[in-house]
């Protein structure tokens, strides 16, 4: 934008000339050219660099270089056969884990643009909803309650217009927003004429000039300054501190294999291509693309079930979420919510009230919700109207007040206004000093207000939401203010009913079998809560409210917080103390929410999950999308979630511990043999063949027990796993070694053949039988798992009889004596590895 002074300080008018665009907004063919220009309205061009940035991870994985320049070593030694070896199996483990997480990454990324944030725009002289990534400078937008800022622009015009911008500010509290002007020098917080891409609209309307968008706004220069990256999952810092372990394990075996290939006086290069390929073969050298390809698997096939993940990281977390916070409104409530009755405060249905109510409604303009939907269907139904009344102005919502007042002007009364004040039960009556009655007003004195609180009290009992009006009239004046909500009438109770889900009591025992409990999270009054949780078969005895929350010091929260699956009369600060502190004693916490006030508690929950018609604010902050407001589609979410982890956990406890064992097997042969147990290329193409079926471990079943129950990241037991289990391996190893050398007396060439031969063998078996904690014949494996694992063991047996493969490799024909023992000792490894699982997983 060519102008000398920012934008804050430019008029609207010169504004709109500069960016030559107008109040009805641009049309598609200018949008279209300044969206070649500028590019899409995002932080990054995420999908041109996916595939060059997944191969480069991959090229630049330590283990890639190492290999890499075990093949430069080769070279300079004209050893070309061991170069191009070491080369084409460098490029088809990189392929293989590059099409994998390739094909992985473009189905999750098609998963997030089913979700991607939509923005009410101008084009063509309508109003209509795009991409807010289809934004472009001199757009005009619309914006209202709930919806999250997409590109930096300056306010046209606006009504009650609050805007929360602790995510580029740090101020917690909203900010109101109005056309004008300001100084140059003022500072972004104090800019009230703008708005920033990635704040949130708390209230009001607004309809906004768009002057900057993606990494021009001030939320990708500080992005792009940053690089921040989203937070690690539990999962994620358990397998980086796996990785630790192994590098240790790895460095130590590396180092011993030299010195003792140094004191056999054996040659330095072979010696050196040696240990890089056995600290190669100990590693999980594709549990990136394995996570990402069981991550991705999990994604598709939780969205078949009506579960949307934005963050596939979050998958593991949502397998381990043990506790689960929920509002009752729409997921264990139908959410339909229908005005049953306006009453005045002798509790006699009433037409003023529901005309008062019907008013507020019909002229707010801040948050939409439910309440205010039902109360104009129905004064519809009653032919109400607002035709010849005036809005005076507004004091909107918020959560600390909680009501809403709207200043009207009637026809008949032109010299006074009248205010309408509605909202929750306590808050409404604390402003009234008289009773409206059809021959007046009375006095309010303390036994009317123990009369409206009994009523207030049996009606939540019985299940109804209860709101309470209150109204005066008032001299004229231009603007109305918080305290002109005062000497107020109390005109009646709005009764509305919300029925439990059909079969939701079933859905929090399904939870309960899973391991899950549910607790309620609500801002509703203690007896309509307490009516939902009986009826849910939740214990109600232990209910804690918002105000007996604020007296508690943070050891009693937490020792209650545990103990209480009910909390009512609870604000939006609490919703987050409370999603904290169940973190801080240890649980993995989910929280549902889709309102305006739920985005803090989303955001710092382990699982945050909101549904596709949340506010903006609410679907941005979470992790999992339902499509359908209704805890048995997360149900099915959850047991996927577990059945993602135990897969990616399958692949690392299985390949670790058969990789550990081998490795380590062939370490201690170098101590003892003349020559090595398998030459460097050997031991690549053996680890190259056992990971192609681990790509398929992604579609593989699950046992029902490991479905069943939450299980967490546990880098004692991986450990412990792959000791265990490696150990048994090392022990078939060093059978193979004596056997070969004892009874055949084994050249080199028969040695390294016939170990091969069962060290592949013996890597694919144990997939078989170690993903499962039953025996392994009765736990059946995925097809795809099966066929694989039994394509490359067929192909193992082949390879030595193959003539060039053989020649190239250093492997003979094996006799048949030679390869039947070496079948006897694959199914002996077999049984013992069944038998000691069987001790291993003994409760």
């Amino acid at each position: 934008m060519a102008t000398s002074d920012p934008y804050w300080s430019t008029s609207l008018a010169a504004l709109m000339r500069l960016l030559d665009t107008r109040i009805e907004g641009l049309s598609g063919e200018q949008a279209h050219i300044r969206a070649m220009r500028h590019g899409p309205n995002a932080m990054e061009a995420e999908d041109e660099l996916l595939a060059l940035s997944l191969l480069l991870r991959q090229l630049a994985s330590p283990l890639v270089l190492i290999l890499v320049f075990g093949a430069v070593v080769s070279l300079a030694l004209q050893d070309w056969t061991n170069a191009v070896i070491i080369l084409v199996i460098v490029l088809g483990s990189v392929l293989l884990g590059f099409s994998q997480e390739y094909r992985a990454s473009r189905a999750v990324a098609r998963l997030r643009r089913s979700l991607a944030l939509t923005a009410r725009v101008f084009r063509d002289g309508k109003l209509q909803a795009l991409l807010a990534s289809d934004l472009v400078p001199g757009d005009i937008i619309r914006l209202s309650a709930g919806n999250l800022v997409p590109a930096d622009g300056v306010v046209i015009d606006a009504t009650d217009f609050l805007v929360t911008e602790a995510s580029l500010t740090g101020e917690p509290f909203p900010v109101q927003k109005q056309p004008g002007e300001l100084a140059a020098d003022t500072p972004v917080a104090e800019r009230t004429n703008c708005v920033y891409s990635g704040t949130s609209v708390r209230s009001g309307t607004a309809t906004v000039l768009v002057v900057e968008t993606g990494r021009r706004t001030a939320l990708g220069a500080i992005a792009a300054s940053l690089k921040s990256s989203a937070p690690e999952t539990e999962f994620t810092r358990g397998v980086r501190q796996f990785g630790y372990l192994l590098l240790r394990v790895m460095l130590i075996t590396v180092i011993f294999v030299l010195a003792v290939n140094q004191l056999f006086h054996r040659p330095a290069i072979e010696s050196l291509l040696f240990a890089v390929a056995l600290a190669v073969g100990l590693s999980p050298e594709l549990l990136p693309a394995i996570v990402s390809v069981t991550l991705s698997h999990g994604a598709r096939a939780m969205a078949r079930r009506g579960v949307i993940i934005r963050r596939p990281e979050a998958i593991e977390n949502l397998g381990s979420m043990d506790v689960l916070c929920t509002d009752k409104t729409g997921t264990l409530t139908e959410g339909v919510i229908d005005l049953n009755d306006a009453v005045d405060p002798d509790g006699n249905t009433s037409s003023s009230v529901r005309w008062l109510a019907y008013l507020n409604a019909a002229f707010e303009t801040g948050i939409e919700n439910p309440l205010d939907a039902a109360l104009i269907v129905a004064g519809e139904k009653e032919r109400m109207s607002i035709d010849g009344l005036r809005k005076i102005n507004e004091i909107p919502y918020d959560f600390i007040r909680r009501r809403l007042t709207i200043v009207v002007e009637e026809p008949a009364s032109r010299d006074r206004h009248l205010i309408i004040t509605k909202g929750a039960f306590s808050n409404v009556l604390e402003l009234c000093t008289a009773i409206a009655s059809a021959n007046g007003e009375r006095p309010l004195d303390d036994e009317a207000r123990r009369k409206l609180q009994d009523y207030y009290e049996r009606k939540g009992r019985e299940g109804f939401r209860v709101l309470a009006v209150a109204t005066r009239h008032a001299e004229p004046k231009a603007d109305y203010v918080h305290d002109d909500e005062s000497a107020m009438a109390f005109a009646g109770f709005l009764l509305f009913f919300d029925p439990l889900k059909a079969g939701a009591g079933k859905t929090l025992h399904d939870l309960a079998a899973l391991g899950i409990r549910v607790k309620i999270i609500s801002g509703d009054n203690r007896y309509v809560a307490a009516h939902v949780a009986e009826g849910l078969g939740l214990e109600c005895a232990s209910m804690l409210t918002g105000a007996e929350m604020s007296r508690l010091n943070e050891e009693s929260l937490r020792y209650r917080a545990e103990r209480t699956d009910l909390f009512a009369e609870v604000d939006p600060q609490q919703k987050e103390h409370i999603v904290r502190t169940l973190q801080r004693a240890g649980h993995v916490v989910g929280y549902i929410g889709d309102g305006i006030n739920d985005g803090p508690p989303l955001h710092i929950a382990d699982v945050g999950i909101s549904v596709d018609k949340a506010v903006d604010v609410a679907r941005e902050a979470a992790d999992v999308i339902l499509l359908r407001p209704d805890l048995d589609v997360l149900c099915n979410g959850v047991r996927e979630g577990r059945r993602t982890f135990a897969n990616t956990l399958k692949y690392i406890c299985v390949t670790t511990s058969a990789n550990f064992g081998n490795m380590m097997s062939m370490a201690f042969a170098t101590s003892v043999l003349d020559f090595l147990p398998l030459s460097a290329k050997q031991i690549l193409l053996n680890n190259f063949l056992s990971d192609i079926p681990s790509i398929a471990i992604s579609t593989d079943n699950v046992d029902r027990e490991r479905v069943e129950r939450a299980r967490r990241w546990n880098l004692r037991e991986v450990r412990q796993f792959m000791i265990v289990f490696g150990l048994v391996s090392s022990a078939f190893d060093l059978l193979t070694f004596a056997t070969l050398i004892k009874v055949f007396h084994a050249d080199e060439a028969t040695f390294q053949t016939a170990w091969f031969v069962v060290s592949v063998l013996t890597e694919l078996v144990v997939v078989l039988v170690l993903r499962t904690a039953k025996p392994a014949w009765r736990s059946k494996p995925s097809r795809l798992l099966l066929a694989t694992t039994t394509l490359v063991g067929v192909l193992a047996i082949c390879l030595p009889s193959i003539p060039y493969i053989a020649r190239v490799f250093g492997f003979i024909p094996l006799s048949w004596p030679l390869a039947l023992t070496a079948m006897a000792i694959v199914l002996g490894y077999i049984l013992c590895t069944e038998a000691v699982k069987r001790r291993f997983f003994a409760p």
